[in-house]
């Protein structure tokens, strides 16, 4: 029995947590989860709980089947790559007969003609507005709260707070206010006015004040007098804030921002035409994370994770906490009102788009269990309740609109090919009808980050043309897929030579090529990822216009800051400019992208340079699961082997613990150099967490549940389907929580 059976024998077995609970079907239903839907869900919603359960029984009995089938074609297809590279072991790489045989197995599918998406009723946040995109646990109701409202920040805040000012000469950011420091962030601040909305003459740092002139905003100028805008079409209206306070509001390249003005503000005060501050909009649309973010591994976790969902589409989530001595309760923020130029009434929106990402199609979850007593596939757990959940919004009975369009956006992680991506539309299309909704009102956002649909992009796109509203690349689960897929044939390159091999960059220009060749300018997202160092805001600021520039017209950020901070680049860079000279350009090579990056010579490398890369590796998995199984922490900022704090979710624990599998399958390391690493790292890592209160340390005993499941994922990585890290960290919570 393979570790692949041997876990789903696992999954499949009965929980503690799964009792029977009394409803119309032959499903047994977690007590949480239940009373959660019928209680909380289906109020305010004309769906009664036994159509609920009776159709979502016909779903399960319908697609857990296909599920199970296509996650069998998985494997099949993975030991005919095995086989392949074992046959040719020793023998020069050839490219055409590595494609022809990618081919004849079905990894690589026919090819689709041309075509275009046809998805309707969709939000200008996702289809003209390019802009910053937040991802966020869901199950972290004040996270969650945090990124909705991130549509709009300070840029002071931003400024002051972040590495972006120096704190050279005298602009310290310790103890109170710092003038020093508060005059070069109003510097920046006005150089970015001098940029987006450049005056007829002059510089927003001398300006003494505002004047409305017949609709139109000027400036007044010392010697020059009153200047107007070099493109007055950028001022679009104020608001009056009271005690001659007031905001005016200006449009670049599709976004917005306030300059505010308050005299009387202890800022504005100093400020010689009386501004404060500087909002911008920021995180146009967030993801709220059910997967990579979350550790929800039963129908307890499942129902605290919904239940922050419902709270966002009714708009009624609140989330108090203390916060230096005082209780503060976080809200979703109300949409911002103006007076528009000609004297009308315009509305902003006050949050980001919310999108909602599902698990993919590999875990079972023990909150629902079928007639045979097997646990659900989880993915089709969420399709469920994130849909039905999403009709508060849709049916307007929420205290604000997430969607105006009438769309709910799900994206979905982790899909194999296009005979995935179909599964997935076809499962929308069953619970749209079982739940009464027009077909398509559910959309897809494919996320492009295992190798088969990388390939067969342009074909996982055509099966979801009518729906599909967003791609994007996700370098570390890409990278963990590459290096799984490849496993066979040879010893991988160091994971920083692997940043630097050409099917990377091949792989980020495919995905955008792909995209506009399909018809996504104008009509739908692509995305790229995430900025991992959360306190390192002067490197982003300084490397992230590559996004922009590479033409997504979304990429991930790791905080409402650092929104803040990169939609500068979106003023800066008007990305549907940058598609069209792309569109020009020669379209990325799949053979580079299928150049497999096993090192040539792994003698060369030395026994240091091998120590310190599984270090490295054993430090950046501890680190993560030591408080995925112990705290039930799916993402947060995880010290590196040199200090330095990265945003980890299971991506970055998917790339480490493949890599050492490889090396560990092909000898460069040992069973008992990856044990040896393994502790010497839980001493560090429990040294960098040694403040945390709720942390159990792993050393001396080693013996702890974090720790052997770290080590199960190196050591058993090679045999793990598709080198997901879930079924283990699964059921090792499992156990925890037990």
């Amino acid at each position: 029995m393979n570790i692949f059976t041997k876990l789903t024998a696992f999954f499949n077995s009965p929980k503690p947590e799964s009792k029977p609970n009394k409803n119309s079907t032959s499903l047994i239903i977690s007590k949480h989860l239940q009373e959660f839907l019928e209680n909380e869900v289906l109020d305010g919603l004309d769906i009664s709980k036994e159509h609920f359960w009776s159709s979502f029984e016909k779903i399960i009995n319908e697609f857990s089947p296909r599920n199970k089938d296509l996650l069998q074609k998985r494997e099949d297809i993975q030991t005919q790559i095995d086989k392949w590279h074992l046959e040719r072991k020793g023998q020069d790489f050839d490219y055409e007969e590595y494609k022809t045989f990618l081919t004849d197995i079905g990894y690589i599918a026919t090819r689709s003609q041309d075509f275009s998406i046809s998805t309707d009723n969709v939000d200008p946040e996702i289809k003209t507005i390019a802009g910053p995109q937040l991802v966020v646990p869901v199950m972290n109701a004040r996270f969650a709260l945090n990124a909705a409202n991130a549509r709009w920040g300070s840029l002071y805040d931003a400024l002051y707070g972040t590495d972006v000012i120096s704190e050279d000469n005298g602009a310290e950011k310790v103890g109170g206010y710092n003038p020093v420091r508060g005059d070069r962030v109003i510097d920046f601040a006005k150089n970015f006015l001098d940029e987006a909305i450049p005056l007829e003459q002059g510089s927003f740092k001398d300006v003494l004040g505002f004047e409305f002139v017949e609709g139109k905003i000027q400036v007044l100028l010392p010697e020059v007098g009153k200047v107007g805008l070099k493109n007055p079409a950028q001022y679009i209206g104020y608001s009056d804030n009271g005690n001659n306070a007031y905001s005016l509001l200006f449009k670049n390249n599709n976004l917005h921002f306030e300059i505010q003005i308050d005299p009387n503000h202890s800022i504005g005060q100093t400020d010689k035409a009386g501004i404060k501050d500087i909002l911008m909009e920021s995180a146009i649309t967030t993801i709220q994370d059910c997967e990579d973010s979350v550790a929800a591994v039963d129908g307890e976790d499942k129902t605290a994770v919904y239940r922050n969902w419902l709270g966002l589409m009714k708009g009624d989530l609140k989330e108090s906490f203390d916060k230096n001595g005082s209780l503060l309760t976080r809200k979703l923020n109300p949409d911002r009102s103006y007076t528009t130029a000609d004297g009308n009434d315009l509305t902003l929106p006050g949050r980001s788009l919310m999108l909602v990402r599902n698990v993919g199609h590999l875990m079972t979850n023990p909150g629902v269990l079928d007639s045979q007593g097997n646990e659900v596939p989880e993915g089709i757990i969420d399709a469920m309740f994130t849909i039905c959940i999403a009709m508060h919004d849709l049916n307007k009975n929420g205290l604000y609109q997430n969607s105006k369009t009438g769309s709910v956006y799900i994206v979905k992680p982790k899909m194999h090919g296009p005979e995935e991506v179909q599964f997935t539309c076809d499962l929308f299309s069953a619970v749209e009808n079982a739940l009464g909704l027009p077909q398509l009102t559910a959309k897809v956002g494919i996320m492009d980050e295992e190798r088969r649909t990388t390939v067969n992009l342009k074909e996982c796109i055509e099966v979801a043309k009518d729906r599909v509203i967003f791609i994007n690349t996700g370098f570390l689960d890409r990278t963990g897929d590459e290096i799984h897929t490849s496993m066979e044939a040879g010893p991988m390159i160091t994971k920083a030579d692997m940043k630097l091999h050409q099917w990377i960059a091949q792989y980020e220009n495919w995905n955008v090529d792909i995209g506009l060749e399909t018809g996504f300018k104008g009509k739908a997202q692509i995305g790229k990822g995430m900025w991992p160092m959360p306190d390192e805001m002067l490197g982003m600021y300084n490397t992230k216009t590559m996004h922009p520039k590479a033409g997504a017209n979304c990429a991930w950020v790791p905080s409402p800051t650092a929104a803040t901070l990169h939609a500068i680049h979106y003023h800066q860079i008007l990305v549907s400019d940058e598609q069209d000279l792309i569109m020009n350009r020669e379209k990325a090579s799949l053979d580079a992208i299928l150049d497999i990056p096993v090192h040539k010579n792994p003698a060369e490398i030395s026994s240091e340079d091998i120590q310190a890369e599984l270090e490295n590796n054993c430090q950046g998995i501890l680190g993560y699961v030591v408080r995925w199984v112990d705290q039930g922490v799916g993402c947060s900022k995880v010290p590196d082997i040199n200090n330095v704090g990265l945003m980890e979710d299971r991506a970055t624990c998917r790339i480490s613990s493949q890599h050492i599998a490889n090396w560990l399958h092909h000898g460069l390391v040992s069973h008992e150099q990856v044990m040896e690493a393994m502790k010497k790292m839980a001493l560090v890592v429990d040294k960098q967490n040694d403040s945390d209160p709720l942390y159990k340390s792993m050393a001396p005993s080693y013996d702890g549940l974090a720790f052997e499941a770290a080590c199960n994922l190196a050591i058993e990585g090679r045999v793990q389907p598709s080198g997901y890290t879930e079924p283990i960290l699964h059921q090792t919570r499992l156990k925890f929580k037990s």
